[in-house]
């Protein structure tokens, strides 16, 4: 028989519930901002942003210097998954002229809807950008940098940048140490005037952070908010009807590898009436405590309507009555603590024996609580005292989570717009909300869905079903909103429909990739795992515009985490992940899929993955694994089963909301079978020899830094390196070791380096003293073993590098950035620059001879885009030492000079040309005699347009001569 009497009290509040305090004592309210600063956040000072800008100065002049500079990498996409969109925004003198900023891949600008791009913030100090706004006259752009969400690679920010050309140049205008910009709100009467939230540093402390004001367009700033150390401002929004009046949202955060503090008690909502001179912090209604992030719209056609999107992180009264999916008849832990013993017999057994096995501990048998219970030798306490020590939080009371307010007095005073639970939607990583300038009560949220609302928030609707989830912005076209542009973790999406179609505007190579693999096919393939987009193959010979956007194929979900590729069939097999350890095999011939991660079985030890955890193939054979959680484990057959080979590597620390103390990186030694190398994100690096039987600690001497890579040298079978970051300590040094004796003796290698953290080190396939080195900005060579680096390319994107391979056969280094797709670089390049020819002051490489033709003079029109001919034209490389202004000369046998060109001579290895043209064709169609009549044999067998062609060097034996500054070099030549 089934009583339920006690399900009565889920519906109203049970009278009675104060007469059983010795289970309701069991309840617990979340886990308190003050109790998690406590437990999980000792006090930390990260570096100040002068610092780096310091160090940033230090890698210009390294780029300069750098005898690579000439040479350039190519762009491979992938494009088709777009990337993390921060804004949209549209000039206020031309809606179609549309600008949108991407959390790492830069600013861009469209003029046609999409089809055509142009990048206009790619050569500064940060790349992260936390928000931009538009300045009344239509050219003026400022950005703010530093990404506002606050994820695990929400990169840091310089300060404040204005453009007042569209953004062809740029000038920096302060505030470099708010690290993080969470808004920027412009006059639109007056553009000069501008207000700044600035969030602060995203792992420490520091000062600079709240509101900041410019009068004089940021030739000075004056600081009009200021809360603490921990909490800046994320949002703001600017009455469109009264630009003296503007609402800020402050927020109290803090973040750590293994914790993230993401709500407290200094979060509030505050106005300004003076253009944010002064600021009022609100109350009339609104919540307090301990509240996350908060997004603030005002409506534009009724700016008496103010919205806020709350994160509230308080303990919901409400918890104990919902079990909203639990069917009448069911005992949950919430009608469990509203029961007296007596009632505790007249629920029907098979419903307590579903309770003890979901809520007991393993083992314990239902027959034996309820006849315990019954026989008063046991009473629910116990029974409570069992379901804790399963499970600690059983009796924890859920939080608010978010919920909608809304003002109509401006601010004044607050009403929650939903009588319901609005369930978990936003949260750090997201959190704003927009409402359609033309009606106050059409709203969106933008959060992991895209949710709306026709009536001011009371109801709500998913909308955009089939566009990619995790959304930052929307933008109404001023003149028809009904036209608008959302942005999310895919990229932009444009409606013309009142959002019921979307078009996906995904043409632009801005994918946040973090891990990388090849295979051996032709051309060979190149894996990436992406932010929010999974794991894409795609050919290394794409080319972004040219080739089809669907050349590159999604093979895994999730964020895409670490790759492998299987050597064999050229690499038909691949091994994949998303986050926190979902590893999978595929085969892509037979489209045969399986789980290849480790598992806990009931008992064990749980398992802790990284976001991106480690799964290495075995160079010794193909079919043994490894793999990393805070164990070692190895399979023998493809990952379809494991075996733990290790203790617990990591320090094993008490873990906070994200999984940490973990193994990052592992490798195994080329020369000998099972020993393996392991770096752990709590700082620790061990070693085994003997198959994990034994292992040994050498971790180098920076301590407790986060072990971005370990490596094997594959040319000196102890040799060993080893890479680590403090960015999770915003510390930007960077950390790079050598070891030659398996570890026992360390030697930093970081010589030369700018202030940017390190995330991995690769040999070069072929010589043993050449290193490279993925950083926060970009990519390092060293030809002496780390006793100096220099940067690699010189047309490379400012952007973090997660991760670069090297391709053995083709010998093509690839870049996995996080902002700006994958890029590639031919090494072969390099082959040219000998110790010998880099001794000289300059070394002209051979030309070979030309063939010479004829027709070079008989082209007779533009081509079809109206662009004149492309003129023939000789070159080859050049090295120098030094730059300067260059000259190169063709001279005849006699010396004369023939033809001579100008050109920017850069140090170090680039390539030059010259046109062979001596003097160009003038327009066909100018001829003055053309029409004129032809009577003897030489006037009607002549070139009609032989006056206006161009001339060009006859074939014979030339040299070529190319002098920069006070030296000079020539090559022999021949044009047959």
């Amino acid at each position: 028989m089934v009583v339920l009497t006690f399900v009565a009290a889920l519906i109203l509040p049970n009278p009675e519930l104060q007469q059983t305090p010795q289970l309701l004592k069991r309840l617990k309210a979340p886990y308190t901002m003050a109790e998690d600063v406590k437990k999980h956040f000792a006090p930390q000072i990260g570096m100040d942003t002068t610092e780096r800008l310091a160090g940033y100065e230090k890698r210009l002049k390294m780029e300069s210097d750098s005898i690579t500079q000439a040479l350039t990498w190519r762009s491979v996409g992938p494009e088709v998954q777009s990337g993390r969109v921060i804004r949209v925004l549209s000039n206020p003198k031309n809606p179609d002229d549309i600008y949108v900023a991407f959390a790492t891949g830069g600013l861009w600008r469209t003029k046609d809807g999409g089809v055509k791009w142009k990048a206009l913030f790619e050569k500064q100090s940060s790349f992260g950008i936390g928000d931009m706004a538009l300045g009344p006259d239509g050219k003026t752009i400022w950005i703010g940098t530093g990404e506002h969400n606050s994820q695990r690679t929400s990169y840091q920010g310089t300060g404040v940048f204005k453009s007042t050309d569209s953004g062809e140049t740029w000038q920096h205008v302060g505030l470099e140490d708010i690290n993080h910009t969470g808004a920027i709100c412009v006059n639109p009467k007056n553009g000069n005037d501008v207000v700044v939230a600035g969030l602060g540093h995203l792992y420490s402390s520091n000062s600079e952070r709240g509101i900041f004001k410019t009068s004089d367009g940021g030739k000075t700033w004056n600081q009009t908010l200021k809360i603490n150390d921990l909490t800046g401002v994320i949002d703001m929004t600017m009455d469109p009807n009264d630009p003296k009046t503007i609402y800020a949202s402050s927020w109290d955060r803090d973040r750590r590898a293994w914790d993230f503090r993401d709500a407290g008690q200094a979060t509030a909502i505050y106005k300004s009436a003076n253009s944010g001179s002064t600021w009022q912090k609100l109350d009339g209604g609104l919540p307090s405590g301990d509240l996350g992030r908060i997004g603030l719209s005002v409506s534009e056609s009724n700016s008496n309507v103010v919205y806020a999107f709350i994160d509230n992180w308080n303990a919901d009264p409400d918890t104990i009555y919902d079990d909203e999916y639990a069917p009448s008849g069911t005992l949950t832990p919430w009608r469990f603590l509203q029961l007296k013993d007596e009632q505790f017999n007249q629920i029907s057994k098979e419903a307590i024996e579903r309770f003890v096995t979901r809520y007991l501990p393993a083992g314990t048998k239902a027959d034996d609580i309820i006849q315990g219970v019954k026989g008063k030798k046991m009473t629910l306490e116990a029974v409570a005292q069992l379901m804790e020590k399963r499970s600690a939080n059983v009796f924890a009371i859920e939080r608010v989570t978010h919920q909608i307010w809304r003002s109509d007095d401006k601010g004044k005073t607050w009403k929650k717009t939903h009588a319901y639970r609005f369930g978990v939607h936003g949260g750090y990583y997201f959190g704003e909300i927009r409402v359609n300038p033309t009606n106050p009560d059409d709203l969106w949220t933008l959060g992991t869905l895209l949710l709306r609302s026709k009536d001011g928030g009371k109801t709500w609707k998913r909308t955009a079903n089939s566009v990619h989830v995790d959304f930052h912005d929307l933008w109404f076209d001023p003149r028809d909103s009904k036209r608008m542009v959302v942005g999310c973790d895919g990229g932009p999406y444009f409606s013309g429909d009142d959002g019921e179609t979307w078009r996906h505007w995904n043409n632009l190579p801005v994918g946040q990739t973090t891990t990388l693999a090849v295979d051996n096919k032709v051309p060979y393939n190149i894996y990436v795992g992406l932010q929010d987009n999974g794991t894409l193959v795609g050919p290394s010979t794409y080319n972004p515009g040219r080739t089809s956007l669907n050349a590159w194929k999604a093979i895994g979900g999730g964020d895409g985490s670490w790759i492998a590729v299987d050597p064999r069939d050229d690499g038909d097999l691949v091994y994949v992940a998303s986050q926190w350890g979902s590893h999978q095999a595929i085969n892509q011939k037979t489209n045969e899929r399986w789980g290849s991660a480790a598992r806990a079985q009931q008992g064990q030890t749980p398992l802790r993955y990284q976001w991106i955890s480690p799964l290495i193939i075995s160079s010794h054979h193909p079919d043994i694994l490894y793999l990393g959680s805070q164990f070692v484990h190895r399979s023998m057959n493809k990952g379809r089963a494991w075996t733990t080979i290790s203790p617990d590597l990591t320090t094993n620390r008490e873990q906070g909301d994200v999984p940490y103390a973990t193994i990052k990186t592992l490798d195994e030694s080329p020369f000998k079978f099972g020993q393996l190398i392991a770096g752990t994100d709590d700082g620790i690096v061990k070693l085994t020899v003997d198959h994990g039987t034994n292992w040994t600690d050498i971790t180098p001497p920076a301590k407790n830094k986060w072990v971005s890579r370990v490596l094997f040298s594959k040319f000196e079978t102890n040799t060993v390196y080893v890479t680590q970051t403090g960015y999770r300590e915003d510390d930007y040094r960077p950390y790079v070791w050598r070891s030659t004796d398996l570890g026992k003796n360390w030697t930093s290698i970081a010589s030369n380096l700018p202030l940017e953290f390190v995330n991995s080190i690769k040999e070069d396939p072929r010589e043993k003293n050449i290193l490279y080195l993925a950083t926060g900005i970009g990519v390092f060579r060293s030809t002496d073993t780390g006793n100096s680096w220099e940067v690699l390319g010189g047309n490379f994107p400012r952007c973090a590098v997660h991760d670069i391979v090297i391709h053995p056969r083709d010998l093509e280094i690839v870049a996995a950035t996080h902002g700006k797709s994958v890029w590639v670089f031919d090494l072969k390049q390099l082959d040219k620059l000998t110790v010998d020819i880099q001794s000289k002051p300059i070394h002209m490489f051979d030309l070979p001879t030309m063939a010479f033709t004829d027709t070079w003079a008989m082209r007779r029109s533009e081509n079809y885009d109206g662009e004149p001919a492309r003129e023939p034209t000789v070159g080859s490389w050049l090295w120098l030492k030094a730059g300067g202004k260059g000259t190169i000369r063709i001279k005849d046998a006699a010396g004369k000079v023939l033809k001579e060109k100008s050109f920017d001579a850069l140090r170090g290895l680039q390539q030059w040309t010259i046109e062979l043209v001596l003097y160009p064709a003038t327009s066909k169609w100018a001829i003055d005699n053309k029409n004129r009549p032809r009577t003897t044999i030489e006037e009607i067998l002549a070139d009609p347009f032989g006056p206006a062609r161009g001339k060009y060097l006859p074939a014979g034996e030339y040299s070529v001569e190319i002098s920069v500054g006070d030296v000079t070099q020539t090559v022999k030549w021949k044009l047959l």
